[in-house]
């Protein structure tokens, strides 16, 4: 059952107060508001490092993972902080460079440690850019410098931060699948617990393994149509024969 913020009762804020067993007064509506928002960040933390298949992205957000950038003269390394929502970008996808036609056309990842395709002049000199290499985990250098500036010339796409409750948060569901929504309650609930010292802490600790664990169950299930493929494994001796 997908469960809201905070509406009469039934919501994040009032059933974690209700298992901590305090009321508004001594535990503020913010302070639920971080703790729900700091497991999202665990969630959306391990999702990005584990879910390679989907690319989960949270549902509240309005805008796909898609942005645009001016491809500037003269400049090879590129910074793709924020989307356009300010939403803080983790890790770039992919980086697309715009065609004469209008379309955008794909460029090509390197590694940066693989030293027979990044060459001493990656990105140090002029041309049409081909590959990019990342240097951060939001941050891409190109392997030429353009000769012009390109308005939009380049698509990139990424994985961001999840979408945050704030206090005035009434009928906003967290943007995960509502099987994983009892998770918020229970950790805003062990963190009034472990603050205030409440008798319940121990039951608390042990229901947010459980959630915890139960996230990384769901996510994990989530690739059982993959298809595993035989593989040929070859030892090389040092004996010389």
């Amino acid at each position: 059952m997908a469960i809201v913020f905070s509406a009469t009762n039934a919501g994040i804020l009032e059933q974690s107060r209700s298992l901590a067993r305090v009321d508004a007064a001594q535990w503020p509506t913010q302070k639920v508001v971080n703790s729900s928002n700091n497991w999202h960040d665990f969630l959306t933390g391990y999702l990005i490092g584990n879910d390679k298949r989907f690319r989960w992205d949270d549902t509240n957000h309005t805008r796909l993972p898609i942005g645009t950038a001016a491809l500037t003269i003269s400049q090879s390394d590129y910074s793709f902080l924020t989307d356009a929502d300010g939403n803080a970008i983790i890790t770039l996808l992919g980086i697309s460079i715009l065609q004469a036609d209008g379309t955008y056309l794909a460029l090509e990842e390197v590694a940066g440690v693989d030293t027979d395709i990044v060459s001493p002049t990656f990105g140090q000199t002029s041309g049409v850019p081909t590959q990019y290499m990342k240097i951060a985990d939001n941050i891409a250098r190109l392997n030429f410098k353009p000769n012009a500036t390109t308005l939009l010339g380049l698509m990139f796409f990424f994985q961001r931060t999840g979408s945050y409750f704030t206090a005035a948060d009434t009928t906003k569901t967290p943007g995960v699948s509502p099987l994983l929504h009892r998770g918020y309650i229970i950790a805003s609930a062990y963190d009034i617990a472990l603050t205030l010292g409440t008798k319940n802490l121990r039951a608390l600790s042990v229901e947010r393994d459980r959630e915890e664990q139960k996230a990384i169950r769901y996510f994990a299930d989530r690739n059982r149509d993959d298809v595993s493929r035989m593989g040929v494994s070859v030892e090389f001796s040092n004996s010389g024969r």
